[in-house]
């Protein structure tokens, strides 16, 4: 396991921006284990423990080069285009902006990725073609394929298409322009020193009721003004009995720090790592067991931990597939573009204004208004009469020491709104719809509640404290310690999901598409993980699945490889590679309905991948020849 873990450490992490201390930190764990480094090299067939370790890695590695994902070329975009040009945030509005439903990309003097690498160009749109990779327990029911610009993008657990700007014959067009200006409403939340107090304990916070499926009810789940969602509260902690005692913070201090703790952006182990963390944290409470779902004798710590650590991560692998193939396709415009390019349009106030647009904003009292004549604010932005203006945060451009300054919340032009994130980051490089970290977060929360077998946190309550002006990392804060609770991981995939709306990356559209997703596909994922624990694995596709066996693998050079199909096959393709991706032909010796049998006279030694796919399954299979 060690060796396992080590290699694919290694492997990974080689060219990652922090590579150096990361290999040192693997060499350093190993050597501290008692292990050699260079035991991972040791021949299969000498019975190492290491080498089998190192064995086994390397099946995963080659199996990461023929996933989809594109692994060996980097993971390069290979057909998706961009429709606008991007926005340069340093400049007021948007006016590059062509298409008001699409992505655009951001151009920043120096980019900081979620990796913690920089970036001096553009950065392009992070793996649109994600809906191409293998899933784990995700089947051909759960995907439709959609055609745009020439090009197929596989879609899994669609939620549909979300509102557009131009969507009138729907009646979403609102919905549009809502979602969005209620994001930049939420940004004026973020001021500890407006005088409003908020009990963030579980019992004002979390047990929300079942989710809207219709963007037109979003407005009764949102609460547009202060903020937050239709949390009910929990009246006791089940596992003492009594109520939650009450837990007052400034409420610009709980929304920064909400903010901050699930963004998850440079320098953290990012969204689907931060519920590992969680993991570890109730694996490490006193009153955690190692009772499987909560039933039955406890497990070996080793044991129950490696099953736990598998659900997890099948879970969170079927959230990346699902969320990015949704974001790949509908392609959905940021908060950050779609409110400086409606900005530019205009105003729907007043009719007589020759700024007056009738699909703009809506005007909301003490947020979004129209600058007039004789209001102060003109004195700084004289270009900006009868424009809209917006009461939110007012930008990193107001911090010169983050040690010691905040921005604060303050009115300013609608075309010059910033998203509440570190000015090297702003936005993160891909779509918005669906948001990823509802989807992560909801599929990590049915995981942790169904390995466990409570929904609640041992001791009824999960706890992280942000110490005095010492936790916000771009500006000062908080102002006090703020001690984030969650009475169940339902609640915080919740509060997770808020975070990024306060932070400016999603509009409502984004997140509750997203939290539905990661209830199926969490669900979906424990339940076919749970099934590898007894040997009772179904094919991965359900009743079209063909059943593969292959044999003999390894295989001797000159021998035949026969791969035999459980059911009949017809029309189907297949494609030979080397581990280094050259392609083989010219090896078929023959083939019928139930199986192909390939000539292995003229291969050399060593690893081939063979995909075999048909129009509705595709199987992907590593063999040796020796």
């Amino acid at each position: 396991m060690s060796f396992v873990a080590y290699q694919l450490i290694r492997h990974r992490f080689e060219n990652s921006p922090g590579a150096p201390l990361t290999l040192r930190r693997a060499n350093d764990l190993l050597a501290a284990l008692g292990y050699r480094a260079i035991d991972a090299d040791l021949p299969l067939d000498s019975n190492s423990a290491a080498a089998l370790g190192a064995y086994i890695a390397q099946c995963y590695i080659d199996y990461g080069l023929q996933d989809g994902s594109n692994e060996q070329d980097d993971y390069e975009n290979q057909y998706y285009q961009t429709v606008n040009p991007s926005i340069f945030p340093v400049i007021p509005g948007n006016p590059t902006l062509r298409d008001r439903n699409r992505y655009q990309r951001l151009t920043l003097s120096r980019f900081i990725d979620q990796s913690g690498n920089p970036f001096d160009e553009t950065p392009e749109f992070l793996s649109p073609e994600w809906g191409n990779v293998h899933p784990f327990s995700l089947t051909n029911e759960d995907r439709k394929t959609y055609s745009r610009d020439g090009q197929k993008y596989q879609v899994y657990v669609d939620p549909g298409p979300p509102p557009y700007w131009d969507d009138f014959e729907n009646g979403l067009s609102e919905e549009y322009l809502w979602g969005f200006a209620l994001v930049s409403i939420w940004g004026a939340h973020l001021d500890p020193a407006d005088g409003v107090m908020w009990d963030i304990s579980p019992a004002s916070i979390g047990n929300n009721p079942a989710f809207p499926t219709d963007f037109r009810d979003y407005r009764n789940f949102y609460n547009e003004l202060d903020g937050g969602d239709a949390s009910q509260g929990h009246a006791i902690n089940p596992v003492t009995g009594q109520p939650y005692p009450p837990n007052m913070v400034p409420r610009g201090d709980y929304a920064r720090v909400l903010a901050e703790f699930w963004a998850d952006g440079p320098d953290s182990e990012t969204p689907p790592g931060h519920w590992f963390t969680i993991l570890n944290y109730v694996r490490d409470h006193p009153l955690s067991t190692t009772q499987f779902r909560g039933e039955g004798l406890e497990l070996d710590d080793l044991e129950f931990d490696a099953k736990a650590y598998f659900l997890m991560g099948g879970a969170m692998h079927d959230a990346a597939v699902a969320a990015w193939s949704v974001k790949g396709f509908y392609d959905y415009i940021r908060p950050i573009s779609a409110i400086r390019g409606t900005a530019d349009l205009g105003q729907k106030e007043d009719q007589g204004l020759t700024t007056f647009y009738e699909n703009a904003f809506a005007t909301v009292p003490g947020f979004v208004e129209v600058i007039r004549v004789g209001d102060p604010l003109l004195d700084e932005y004289p270009s900006e009469l009868h424009r809209l203006i917006v009461r939110s945060w007012r930008g990193a451009d107001f911090i010169n020491d983050p040690e010691t300054d905040l921005a604060g919340v303050g009115w300013i032009p609608a075309s010059e709104w910033w998203p509440y994130q570190r000015p090297s980051f702003v936005t993160p490089p891909f779509a918005g719809y669906v948001s990823g970290h509802s989807t992560y977060s909801r599929a990590a929360a049915e995981v942790m509640a169904l390995l466990t077998g409570d929904e609640f946190f041992p001791g009824g309550v999960g706890e992280f404290i942000a110490p005095k002006n010492e936790f916000l990392v771009f500006e000062e804060g908080p102002s006090v310690d703020v001690v984030l609770q969650w009475a169940t991981y339902k609640d915080a995939s919740d509060q997770t999901s808020l975070s990024r709306i306060w932070g400016g990356i999603h509009p409502p559209v984004d997140d509750l598409p997203g939290r539905i997703m990661g209830e199926k596909i969490g669900k979906q994922a424990f339940d076919y993980a749970s099934q590898f624990f007894t040997g009772d694995v179904p094919g991965r596709f359900g009743k079209d699945d063909p059943g593969i066996t292959i044999g003999p693998n390894p295989v001797q050079q000159g021998d035949d490889l026969v791969i035999s199909f459980f059911r009949e096959v017809v029309d189907y393709q297949f494609r030979l590679t080397r581990i280094d991706g050259t392609e083989i032909t010219n090896v078929l010796l023959s083939d019928d309905d139930s199986r192909l049998t390939l000539d292995t006279s003229g291969l050399t030694t060593g690893i081939y991948l063979l995909r075999i796919s048909t129009s509705i399954w595709s199987q992907n299979i590593r063999f040796i020849v020796n």
